[in-house]
């Protein structure tokens, strides 16, 4: 590729990389919030049609995940704003629902479109434990890990990079969501991410969950249970998106007195 070609795919690359506002690193994004979040809803609804959705009148552990969620949700509008960019946040308009399924996991997709499987209740055993996870996989969301993931995936594809590819090719791009969002691409209880976007999830997901009121240092007997349950058949560090148990733990006691200087208990 000659100097002229290195330029023409520079610029559209410097042009969509963007400051994140929660962990304050420079991310490559081309595609628009705004679209993904429209997807995201079409998506959403889609799978809630084919699933079991646990009705929240008529369930406690459905109430709970609404109720934590709704929590967790406030704490981020407020976490943004004390920030100055609650503009970050726009577009966003939270749901909370528990589906029937006995997999130990649970999403978020853009624009805030939560989804909690019947089957990570028995491994949380409490709600600051399923605060943890929720504020996880909501700072997935909102650190646009996804769009970032996305992006890379599109110019390791050769896709064009200049202008709106979903507009361009919407196809490969809607193929590229799905890999990315899907939830037949999710990975126990997390989207498969890069391990540094799994440490930033950690990091901004006990804080989100102490700001909630949830005491974040539930985190760390959660991940020694998802490490039993998870078995001895994980594939090396070097071959997984995720970090390995042990390194995930001892990463996270390293966060928690962090996330502890913004812990203040739930007052019944």
């Amino acid at each position: 590729m000659n100097k002229f070609l290195l330029l023409l795919v520079a610029i559209p690359l410097a042009q969509s990389c963007s400051t994140n506002a929660v962990t304050g690193r420079k991310q490559l994004q081309l595609f628009p919030e705004s679209t993904l979040q429209k997807e995201a809803v079409s998506q959403y609804q889609s799978f809630l049609s084919e699933n079991k959705v646990v009705s929240q009148t008529n369930s406690r552990d459905a109430e709970m995940v609404k109720r934590v969620g709704g929590r967790i949700a406030a704490a981020i509008t407020s976490y943004y704003s004390n920030k100055s960019k609650p503009v970050d946040l726009s577009g966003y308009k939270w749901e909370f629902n528990l589906v029937e399924n006995k997999e130990v996991n649970a999403w978020c997709m853009p624009g805030g479109k939560v989804v909690v499987y019947s089957g990570l209740l028995p491994v949380t055993q409490n709600e600051a434990a399923l605060a943890v996870v929720l504020s996880h996989e909501i700072t997935h969301a909102i650190a646009q890990h996804g769009n970032e993931r996305m992006s890379q995936v599109a110019i390791a594809q050769g896709l064009q990079v200049a202008g709106d590819i979903f507009t361009q090719n919407k196809t490969q791009a809607n193929s590229i969501f799905n890999n990315v969002f899907g939830p037949a691409a999710s990975v126990g209880v997390l989207l498969p991410n890069s391990r540094k976007q799994e440490y930033e999830a950690d990091r901004y997901g006990l804080i989100f969950s102490a700001m909630a009121g949830y005491n974040p240092q539930e985190a760390v007997p959660f991940w020694e249970r998802m490490a039993a349950a998870g078995g001895a058949n994980k594939p090396p560090t070097f071959l997984s998106s995720h970090p390995a148990d042990q390194d995930r733990i001892a990463q996270i006691k390293k966060y928690m007195p962090e996330a502890l200087s913004y812990y203040k208990p739930i007052k019944n």
